[in-house]
């Protein structure tokens, strides 16, 4: 697991398995919303004031990616 991935490259990596970005409105804050074709979501925290995911916002994309089998 890398220690310096940032939510650029977390949006990157989504997008390229088919998830869209969709914020949850004016009062979401820093929750930011991927949806796949397939209405499957993985909710992110957009993190401040620096812009590197923690460690457990990584394993859990990475469990969402394996449960949804897009890897």
């Amino acid at each position: 697991m890398p220690t310096d991935f940032t939510f650029a490259e977390a949006e990157r990596l989504l997008t390229s398995f088919g998830y869209t970005k969709s914020n949850k409105g004016r009062t979401s804050g820093s929750r930011v919303m991927f949806i796949d074709n397939q209405k499957r979501k993985i909710l992110l925290h957009h993190p401040h004031p620096g812009n590197i995911l923690k460690a457990y916002t990584l394993k859990d994309i990475l469990e969402k990616l394996k449960r949804n089998k897009n890897i």
